[in-house]
């Protein structure tokens, strides 16, 4: 039996790597592996034409965000109904790989966002590390001079702009589908006066993840959000003394809320579902999630090698304890999330760059949530 498989790791090693895990997981089922890879801009075009024509592998890796769209064509199997083992799993990862009340799922690693901090630059200016807003506001304050901002984040269009801002909306009680309500004005309020009170740069309109950890990276900036994937390129500056804290809440005593990225292991509907579904329980074995965990500085979806990893590698230990409490970022939008990211990042550019109010731009942004 040969098994179809279908990601969007094109780069190496990632590719590679892959089907090396793959093929040894195959076997194992006495099968062998087809393993094919497309470039993520092509991704979900490709898995939308696979499944009009039904000619979808028998694994499929999914992006978490993309799974309410392909789940809802009835086109995966749910794993509960191939006997996957999904015990030792972390509840937050579960939930991302859920549509409507089903698993179709596993993610294998997972990563989030946290609040990097410059530790040299804290303890010259006197600031503790913040854990609430005002906190965080008094220390981006205390902390921007006139070569320095105090924070950094990402406000471009997109993905990585909505992404940074989502743990500030979910923390604050506020929704995705309901923008105009006051816990979703607040937080954006808070998030962009940051940036409309000089705290911020509001070149943050055009920065990319990347950019806010080179601002950061670079002493322009002495705190920032970001995820993981930053910390090689971090532990390769020369001087710069850096950490991480849970990113800061409304009030204490409220969990971090923030969204959970990674991709997915699922199992379309074929007649190789039995078998590759065994395929993906090994690609998620706690030694497999450990490894990779330990090389790409993500965070394993089970448990036990999550906390290991926390003690392997402590400057992770931030990271773990976010993807605890973390959601999957269309938990509370579903199928609407691609007009959400649309209509959300614009509504933050147009308020950071003085277009419009907080009110009128989140007004804006929900009547595009509605069409």
């Amino acid at each position: 039996m040969t098994l179809t498989v279908l990601d969007y790791y094109t780069d190496e090693p990632s590719h590679s790597n892959t089907e090396e895990r793959l093929s040894g997981c195959a076997e194992a089922e006495g099968a062998t592996v087809d393993h094919q890879s497309v470039p993520s801009p092509q991704y979900n075009a490709k898995v939308l034409q696979q499944i009009s024509t039904r000619s979808l592998p028998d694994v499929l890796m999914v992006n978490n965000p993309d799974l309410p769209q392909f789940a809802s064509t009835g086109a995966l199997e749910p794993l509960a109904d191939l006997d996957v083992d999904t015990s030792d799993y972390l509840p937050s990862v579960l939930e991302v790989g859920t549509y409507e009340g089903e698993l179709y799922g596993l993610a294998p690693n997972v990563n989030t966002l946290v609040l990097y901090y410059d530790e040299a630059a804290l303890a010259e200016a006197g600031v503790a590390v913040p854990t609430t807003w005002d906190e965080l506001r008094a220390a981006a304050e205390a902390l921007t001079t006139p070569d320095r901002y105090g924070f950094a984040y990402s406000a471009a269009s997109g993905t990585e702009g909505t992404w940074t801002f989502i743990p500030f909306l979910w923390s604050n009680g506020g929704s995705q589908v309901d923008l105009t309500a006051p816990e979703a004005v607040e937080a954006l309020k808070f998030y962009t006066d940051l940036a409309r009170d000089g705290f911020v740069s509001t070149s943050a309109v055009n920065w990319s993840q990347a950019d806010a950890k080179d601002q950061f990276a670079a002493g322009q900036a002495a705190m920032m959000i970001n995820g993981p994937w930053q910390i090689p390129s971090l532990n390769e500056t020369e001087g710069l003394q850096w950490a991480t804290t849970t990113i800061p809440v409304p009030e204490a005593g409220v969990d971090p809320a923030a969204p959970l990225g990674g991709e997915l292991w699922t199992v379309p509907r074929t007649e190789n579902s039995a078998v590759a579904a065994r395929v993906v329980e090994c690609m998620n074995s706690p030694e497999t999630q450990l490894e990779t965990a330990l090389s790409n500085n993500t965070v394993p979806s089970i448990e036990s090698a999550a906390q290991q990893l926390a003690q392997e590698q402590p400057e992770m230990a931030t990271i773990v304890e976010t993807v605890s409490t973390a959601r999957s970022l269309t938990g509370d939008s579903g199928l609407a999330w691609p007009e959400v990211n649309t209509a959300l990042s614009t509504a933050i550019q147009a308020v950071i760059t003085g277009q419009a109010s907080v009110e009128d731009a989140l007004a804006t942004a929900q009547s595009q949530v509605e069409r």
